[in-house]
């Protein structure tokens, strides 16, 4: 596929540094990333093809998954190495990964079948500030729900298949934007008995199939054939994705260990109306 080069305006690399600090930002946070990177994009305008920018709000989250792979390594890591020639099987971790694989299948079955549908009908504004009020709505009442319970499972290593796979069967609602992937995926594990903090670490456990899935699937639809701006684009975008994320990451985790979702509900509800009064002024 050729495309035209283009020069990069210094407005232009400014928009995909904000693009990646959102990203980095609400990749983790169950806020949606999809639905306020296509609502931060309404706002902003990159200059790129359709196309391109459908690939690109994709794989820039590539970079966010880095920073979890890094903070997480010794959790996720498979392996041991006791001396150097040979490397010990985790267990625990084997489990966990193939409890991941488990969950995975849902959402992989419905993406293949529905994605491009779901891309071309839902992918709106409204779409997106009616789930972020929906979700928003659901984190406060399963939350309060949750007050005087005590989680049935307190640590990911304690998660059954059979939770693992119940969670992935929520993970599905993600498809939709406005919903976020992190979002399902915790309201979930929480209505199933699952603590907060397991049920981050299983979402970021998950996050890395799922992103590097539906980024090989954009891959192939895309191809290899980018302009010298659009690698730049990708690579900057990412990027700034990454260190944002290990700020986020962090903090998540450091505040759902005092907090629980409730503030991030409110905040859902809150943005979702304002993306509803701005669509009723704009129109």
């Amino acid at each position: 596929r050729q495309r035209k080069e283009r020069k990069m305006s210094v407005l232009e690399f400014i928009k995909v540094v904000i693009l990646g600090i959102v990203e980095g930002i609400t990749e983790w946070l169950p806020i949606s990333s999809t639905g306020h990177m296509i609502l931060v994009d309404e706002f902003i305008k990159m200059e790129m093809t359709p196309e391109f920018k459908e690939f690109f709000l994709v794989v820039i989250q590539l970079g966010a998954i880095l920073a979890v792979v890094i903070l997480f390594w010794q959790k996720m890591f498979p392996f041991q190495f006791k001396d150097k020639t040979k490397p010990a099987v985790k267990m625990d971790t084997l489990s966990i990964w193939l409890k991941v694989v488990v969950a995975c299948i849902p959402g992989a079955v419905v993406t293949l079948l529905f994605d491009d549908y779901i891309e071309a009908h839902l992918h709106t504004p409204l779409v997106i500030a009616l789930m972020l009020i929906l979700y928003g709505i659901a984190f406060i009442l399963i939350e309060k729900w949750n007050r005087n319970r005590q989680p049935k499972v307190a640590r990911l290593e304690d998660m059954t298949y059979r939770t693992a796979l119940m969670v992935g069967l929520f993970q599905v609602l993600s498809i939709i934007p406005g919903t976020s992937r992190s979002g399902a995926t915790i309201i979930g594990a929480l209505l199933i008995g699952v603590s907060r903090v397991a049920a981050a670490e299983f979402t970021f456990f998950l996050a890395v199939p799922v992103m590097i899935g539906l980024s090989f699937i954009k891959i192939l639809k895309f191809g290899f054939a980018f302009t010298s701006s659009e690698l730049i684009v990708l690579l900057l975008g990412s990027a700034v994705a990454f260190v944002v994320s290990l700020l986020v990451v962090r903090f998540l985790m450091n505040y759902i260990r005092k907090h629980d979702f409730t503030a991030f509900g409110w905040y859902r509800i809150a943005l979702g109306i304002v993306v509803i009064l701005a669509l009723v002024v704009l129109k």
